[in-house]
């Protein structure tokens, strides 16, 4: 009993709050970058879309199929992604990643909102679903600065 009162603390009030309200939804017109990613374990699906000037994110769109844990994280990388450099969204990605598998700490400002999802450490079988609109965002931020000089 006490694995699914873990599991049910997991599913906070923040985080069914941020999986509620998750920002950018939808698809941009025409984007400079669009990217899918899957979690084949449990089938959570991320599309982003993403456009860049100057070097920075600035226009962002985002389809979300995923559990709470991942619709929560989309929440935080939606809020946090305008204005955002390739080096910042590869340090967020990297510093979620090892939040999660290492125990390391949370990421910084203004990712830090990944913080909520902290108690998801425990569940090895949610990491991929809440790193998928991070590394979406990474890969599609890669491929528009490559359009972008092209």
């Amino acid at each position: 009993m006490s694995g699914e009162n873990d599991l049910i603390k997991l599913y906070s009030g923040r985080i069914l709050a941020l999986a509620a309200d998750i920002p950018h939804l939808g698809q941009l017109d025409a984007p400079m970058a669009r990217v899918k990613k899957r979690s084949p374990l449990c089938g959570s699906a991320v599309t982003v879309d993403l456009n860049v000037e100057n070097g920075q994110v600035s226009a962002y769109a985002q389809d979300v199929k995923a559990c709470a844990l991942g619709q929560a994280a989309a929440a935080v990388t939606g809020g946090a992604i305008i204005g955002r450099t390739l080096p910042e969204l590869e340090a967020a990605r990297d510093e979620l990643r090892s939040m999660l598998k290492d125990a390391g700490p949370v990421p910084v400002a203004p990712f830090d909102g990944f913080e909520v999802l902290e108690p998801a450490r425990d569940y090895k079988n949610r990491h991929a679903s809440i790193l998928l609109s991070i590394e979406a965002a990474c890969e599609a931020m890669t491929q528009a600065l490559q359009a972008d000089c092209a």
